[in-house]
């Protein structure tokens, strides 16, 4: 299971990440989100990997400053 969200989450980067940026839609965060769930999952596994990333994804908010936020 590990293995295939990485997977889902390296072909979002390829395929549809580069072309927001293309867009000038970026993450607000360092690193992005999805970099952040992928390093999630590699350290914690799938479960809590994924909560993890949903909720970076949840602060990502018109009132959230950004910046660096490492995984901890």
């Amino acid at each position: 299971m590990k293995k295939i969200m990485i997977n889902m989450i390296r072909w979002y980067q390829k395929h549809i990440s580069c072309w927001l940026e293309a867009k000038n839609i970026h993450c607000k965060y360092y690193p992005s989100c999805s970099e952040y769930t992928k390093q999630a999952i590699e350290k914690y596994g799938a479960g809590k990997g994924m909560l993890l990333g949903i909720y970076r994804i949840l602060r990502c908010n018109p009132f959230s400053k950004g910046g660096y936020d490492p995984l901890k």
